[in-house]
């Protein structure tokens, strides 16, 4: 019991130290945040802070692990009764965009470890889970793809399908990086949902006569 009840505080002031570093890194960026500054904010001291990660770079590391696996879970259902595979497309990019939308400091981390991922101070098997859980959340599109294969709806070859879900990701990532941190704040969401919108009509387009 007691045993129980030791890990769930040390589960509580992990979580306390990643909202904490997690707001500043938002406001800040990484790099200018010290592990000082994460201390402060989570009312610790800065070598209670060493006693649940080695550094910031951890720290970023499993804010991303912790996030991917929750848009994985938010995603899952995307497919309804009725729905073309266009339709399923759609939403999942509008679902994607949506998620960073809301949390702006993890897209920078996100994009920070697929530009760094070699230079980062990162366990090779932190690194496998990044990568693992990254590939697990947009593998969503793999099943989409496949879908509209099966419907006759995408004429896309099923070896094609890998190439075509990291061009997604690509344009994804790409549309979001370009207006997520330029412009006047007030049509930002706008913007990028219109962005995606235009490229998913043509991508669609090219999906529907890839044969």
């Amino acid at each position: 019991m007691l045993g129980k009840r030791r890990e769930r505080e040390r589960e509580k002031r992990r979580k306390t130290i990643l909202k904490a570093a997690k707001s500043l890194f938002s406001k800040q960026g990484a790099n200018p945040v010290t592990i000082s500054d994460i201390a402060k904010k989570a009312e610790l001291s800065k070598g209670a802070i060493y006693l649940y990660f080695s550094g910031k770079e951890e720290m970023r590391a499993q804010i991303l692990l912790d996030d991917i696996e929750k848009f994985h879970r938010e995603v899952l259902p995307i497919f309804k009764g009725g729905d073309s595979a266009s339709e399923v497309l759609i939403g999942f990019a509008h679902m994607y965009v949506d998620f960073f939308l809301r949390d702006r400091a993890l897209f920078r981390i996100l994009i920070n470890f697929m530009m760094h991922a070699n230079s980062l101070n990162l366990s090779d098997d932190t690194n496998r889970r990044i990568i693992l859980e990254t590939n697990r959340a947009i593998s969503v599109t793999e099943n989409i793809f496949q879908f509209g294969i099966d419907k006759g709806e995408f004429l896309l070859r099923k070896e094609d399908v890998m190439a075509m879900r990291n061009s997604l990701w690509g344009m994804l990532n790409g549309i979001i990086s370009l207006h997520l941190f330029i412009g006047r704040e007030s049509t930002r969401e706008k913007r990028i949902h219109s962005g995606i919108n235009e490229c998913l009509n043509i991508f669609i387009e090219g999906l529907k006569k890839s044969k």
